[in-house]
């Protein structure tokens, strides 16, 4: 099992929202309002955790270890929201999320191929570690920044606890269902390396989820603001060319140290994918 080391690992690491946090670093003078806004919608972007939380619990009954690990992640993506939150009620209470505009983000995502999901979160918590880090960049305000720095280390570690469960998919027995997990990472990983290609953001919250709810079955459409993805990354934090670069390379290295391979570029992993006799994902 995987859990007991993950649960060390991950504990001796945890950081705390009292002592952790330079909250008394606060100055007032570097927020802006467009800034507090942005902090606002990603509170409510990381409270989607518990939908998730949900499916993942339901597609992986019969996997106990995987299971168990979500205990983990569902506690650290929340304690995001609630730093987020807690930021807000320090400093800016005006725009502290309200009950009803957090539930609005849980509702039910449709069953789908568990090593799919995984490879797709995977991708999504690299993302994720990216867009922090930029986002701290652009931030003016000390505590904002420093949030945005500690979560983004989150993000990268469950990024690390992902990948063990995609190198446990490939170590089984069967060669039939080992070969199942490479072409579900191989299929996923093409179309989340290839975000430069997509008008929206690749990220498992800005995906349809629910084909009865469609089109609006996506965390962003859920929102308040169901647009501010794409602004905030495109024309506040300036998520670039050169950002999403540094997405893919590490999606494609990770990749390659996972199949024994070396994918330089997504061209590279969309030929292997179809050496193991996989259709083409579609990107949108």
């Amino acid at each position: 099992m995987l859990y007991p080391e993950l649960f060390k690992s991950l504990e001796s690491v945890r950081w705390n929202m009292d002592a952790d946090i330079p909250w008394d670093d606060f100055d007032a003078s570097k927020l802006t309002d467009e800034q507090a806004q942005t902090i606002k919608m990603n509170a409510i972007t990381e409270w989607a955790a518990l939908p998730a939380t949900e499916m993942f619990l339901r597609d992986n009954r019969g996997d106990s270890d995987f299971s168990a690990f979500m205990s983990i992640w569902f506690f650290e993506e929340q304690k995001h929201s609630l730093v987020l939150i807690e930021y807000l009620r320090r400093f800016r209470p005006d725009l502290m999320p309200t009950e009803e505009e957090l539930h609005n983000v849980r509702f039910e995502f449709d069953a789908a191929p568990p090593l799919e999901t995984l490879m797709l979160h995977f991708c999504g918590e690299v993302r994720l570690n990216h867009w922090y880090r930029c986002a701290a960049d652009w931030h003016t305000e000390p505590v904002i920044k420093s949030i945005y720095k500690i979560v983004a280390q989150d993000e990268a570690r469950h990024a690390g606890a992902y990948l063990r469960y995609m190198k446990r998919a490939l170590s089984v027995h069967s060669q039939d269902l080992a070969l199942q997990a490479r072409r579900a990472f191989a299929k996923i990983g093409v179309l989340m390396a290839s975000a430069h290609r997509t008008p929206q953001a690749l990220h498992p919250t800005n995906l349809h989820v629910n084909k009865e709810m469609f089109p609006n079955d996506t965390v962003q459409s859920k929102m308040p603001e169901p647009g501010w993805l794409e602004r905030w990354l495109d024309h506040q934090i300036r998520f670039d060319k050169g950002w999403e670069h540094k997405v893919s390379q590490r999606i494609l290295h990770n990749l390659s140290l996972l199949m024994g391979s070396t994918f330089e570029s997504v061209q590279d992993l969309n030929r292997y994918r179809k050496s193991l006799g996989v259709v083409a994902p579609s990107p949108t």
